[in-house]
């Protein structure tokens, strides 16, 4: 009972933990740059369609089955999604809010539909099995089978989230955030705004391009189905609940969230009898949502805001003169 219990909690975790991968590509591009990308499964699954048909072994009946090594797929996949966005961006980045919205929504449905629809690449709507799974020597035992996955995940959300905040504190990752308050302001400034919205456009997109190659090599099957726009969803409401801007706050909100989905679905399954759960399980959206906005009035920035800097100078300034912590003015003694 313990071991199925842990081996569950790890296997919960490692789930939750490929969803935080994508969640920090999200906020790359809207925490930091303010880029509404509604079309986040689209991306998510390239990666995953790219990984898989680099390393699943040969299949006579479509395009794909090099058998090469899972790490060769996750560099493809962030290539693959990388390029798509690169490509998608350059067409698109010029759009402001809900146009650009519009615009990567459709991108993703056009996705999906590739997925469902070109048989001999992607399997059509058979998907694509017998995708390599990592540490297939640990099968035979769930519990050490689910560790060595959530080790190999935890260590993929550690490298990755270190990357980003090194980059988001260097003079590229303060450009992107003065893009995101005044663009007007930044290019007056001599700042290429659209070269910077382009770019963290197409690290995004690859970094959820890795998340979906992972989400793949875990689950050893992927389908056109998985890509629905309620993949979009849930990331968005993990990053907001999270705190959008904030690289632990992504991961963070992608675990909570993740716990609302899963716990609300064994709630469903245990409430509602066998012939209405699949209507039932549109329920889980509104639970979701339900809880977005409990959230929300809690934490309007989310669990964990951003943390508004001024200036990096004046992190050391409240010791000096205490008067500057709420950016006041020094009181002037009266005479």
């Amino acid at each position: 009972m313990i071991l199925d219990l842990a081996a569950y909690l790890a296997f919960f975790l490692t789930v939750a933990l490929s969803y935080a991968v994508i969640t920090l590509g999200l906020n790359v591009q809207w925490g930091q740059t303010g880029l509404f990308n509604v079309g986040v499964a689209g991306f998510v699954a390239v990666g995953a369609y790219a990984s898989a048909l680099l390393t699943t072994p040969d299949a006579p009946d479509r395009f794909g089955g090099f058998g090469l090594p899972i790490i060769v797929g996750w560099a493809g996949a962030m290539l693959a999604a990388g390029l798509v966005s690169l490509a998608v961006g350059a067409l698109t980045m010029r759009l402001r809010s809900d146009y650009l919205a519009i615009a990567t929504f459709g991108v993703a449905v056009v996705v999906q539909l590739c997925a469902l629809n070109l048989q001999t690449v992607t399997g059509g709507p058979f998907g694509i099995g017998f995708i390599p799974r990592p540490f297939t020597s640990f099968a035979g035992d769930p519990l050490l089978f689910s560790l060595a996955n959530l080790a190999l995940l935890a260590l993929v959300v550690l490298a990755l989230y270190l990357f980003l905040e090194r980059l988001l504190s260097s003079p590229w990752g303060r450009v992107l955030r003065a893009i995101r308050e005044d663009e007007a302001a930044a290019t007056a400034l001599g700042k290429p705004a659209l070269r910077f919205r382009l770019q963290a456009f197409a690290l995004g997109g690859a970094i959820m391009g890795l998340a979906g190659a992972a989400q793949a090599h875990f689950i050893g099957f992927i389908a056109p189905d998985n890509y629905l726009p309620t993949l979009t969803f849930q990331v968005w409401a993990m990053l907001i609940v999270g705190g959008s801007g904030n690289n632990r706050g992504a991961i963070l909100g992608a675990v909570v969230v993740w716990a609302l989905w899963a716990l609300s679905g064994s709630v469903i399954g245990s409430v509602f009898p066998a012939g209405w759960q699949a209507r039932a399980a549109a329920l889980q959206i509104a639970l979701i949502g339900v809880g977005l906005c409990a959230i929300l009035l809690w934490r309007p920035r989310g669990i964990l805001g951003e943390r508004r800097i001024v200036s990096r100078h004046l992190v050391t300034a409240p010791k000096a003169n205490p008067s500057l912590v709420n950016n006041t003015p020094p009181e002037i003694p009266h005479a």
